[in-house]
């Protein structure tokens, strides 16, 4: 009988912190910026802390996770083996939303960096070649995909410390405290999906366990090293735009709309916009965006890969390149689905939705931990969660009044989310009725 392809294990310790800290970066290029407009500076800046919170505990949580069952499915296999395959499905579209909702976000985020050079293109062509371009790379190769994230990565690291070394001198207290609370302290609520978008997507890390070498080392040490990277960089970006005039600055543009570019906006207050650092560094921004929209694609391909499976989607999904050894099939599907919602336009919508399904995953595999712990207490676990079961019981918390406050100033938006969820968890009873 002919063996069926795999998935090829390649992934290095250094190229796992690529992919950690690339699939969250472009969420400190853009995005970020709109939750000012709700929460101002001090708002923000509480909804972030908290948000840091949360993903300190989360992402901890994960990775004895992730070391314990090293598969590609992330959340969707944790879910399954402690709560069953009712939760697991559940959690496993929760992940599937937040991976396909993330991308279009970010590939309009290109779309308006790369549209200040090539003003010939529009933003939505430009995201649109982006998506194919990189769905052809994700195709060819896991070790092509992982350096070329890499690479990205550091160019957009790079260019955030540079950032934050011109801008920070400029900075000034009144300027941050300038209107700090627009909304008053429940402004701070209302921000609290763009905080996230500042760390959302961190865990696709776990999704490539089974093309990772040594996975129960490695996972641990991608985790913890992206996370302490992201916070670093959150609070440099973060106070070197805000600190220059105030917020108004980095959220509207000349003509008065909503920017997607808050950071080339902060940086032509101190340096003339068409000066050689300006333009370079609207280019690096664009390699920030990039590297989390080339990452995210890779690990939203191992996710519906394995979601397909374990029979949870289509089995065509579930097949891998016999050449590549990639799961072609499942990221072909994304790129599908990914161009759809980018043709909405509605970039805040889009993160907020894309949140919704991330928060629902957190909460999930904390659960999951928890009952583990309970019900398989010999399972082998070459991590352990500190301060447990304080830290998963403090993400569930944050996470479900995360949600729940999200759900009260967006009830549009959760009910579209809820909907999805809910039909395709009719369907998939459904198909296997026999089964469940």
């Amino acid at each position: 009988m002919q063996q069926q392809p795999t998935l090829n294990r390649s992934i290095t310790p250094l190229m796992l912190w690529g992919l950690g800290v690339g699939y969250v970066i472009s969420g400190m290029f853009f995005g970020w910026n709109l939750g000012l407009e709700k929460g101002g500076s001090y708002g923000f800046a509480v909804a972030t802390l908290l948000i840091m919170i949360l993903y300190a505990c989360f992402t901890f949580g994960y990775a004895e996770l992730a070391c314990a069952i090293p598969k590609a499915g992330g959340a969707f296999d944790y879910a399954n083996k402690a709560l069953g395959i009712r939760w697991g499905f559940i959690a496993g579209i929760s992940q599937n939303i937040e991976f396909i909702f993330a991308p279009p976000a970010i590939a309009l985020g290109i779309g308006s960096y790369l549209h200040i050079f090539l003003p010939q293109f529009s933003p939505l062509a430009i995201a649109i070649g982006a998506y194919l371009f990189f769905t052809a790379i994700n195709i060819y190769g896991v070790q092509l995909a992982a350096k070329f994230e890499l690479s990205v990565t550091l160019i957009s690291l790079v260019s955030l410390l540079i950032f934050a070394i011109i801008c920070l001198p400029y900075f000034s207290w009144k300027a941050f405290s300038s209107n700090s609370l627009p909304q008053g302290w429940q402004g701070s609520f209302a921000s609290i999906p763009f905080a996230i978008w500042f760390f959302l997507g961190i865990e696709g890390v776990a999704n490539m366990a089974e093309e990772t070498i040594n996975p129960k080392k490695t996972l641990l040490r991608g985790f913890g090293a992206a996370l302490l990277t992201l916070i670093i960089v959150c609070i440099l970006s973060f106070a070197a735009s805000v600190g220059i005039n105030g917020w108004e600055k980095i959220v509207y543009d000349a003509a008065g709309n909503v920017s997607d570019a808050p950071l080339p906006l902060a940086l032509a207050q101190v340096l003339p916009s068409d000066s050689f650092i300006h333009n370079a560094f609207v280019i690096a921004g664009v390699a920030g965006l990039v590297a989390s929209f080339h990452g995210i694609i890779l690990s939203a391909g191992r996710a519906n890969y394995e979601f397909s499976k374990m029979k949870c989607f289509p089995a065509v999904f579930g097949k891998i390149h016999p050449q590549f050894q990639t799961p072609a099939n499942a990221l072909l599907l994304n790129m599908f689905l990914g161009i759809s919602i980018l043709l909405t336009g509605k970039t805040a919508e889009i993160i907020t939705i894309a949140v919704f399904a991330a928060l629902c995953l957190y909460i999930l595999s904390m659960f999951s931990l928890i009952v583990l712990r309970k019900n398989m207490p010999l399972l082998e676990r070459p991590f352990v969660v500190p301060f447990y079961p304080y830290s998963p019981i403090l993400a569930i918390f944050i996470g479900t009044l995360s949600l729940l406050t999200m759900a009260w100033y967006n009830p549009i938006l959760f009910t579209i989310f809820i909907s999805v969820v809910i039909f395709c968890f009719l369907v998939f009873i459904f198909i296997n009725r026999n089964k469940v």
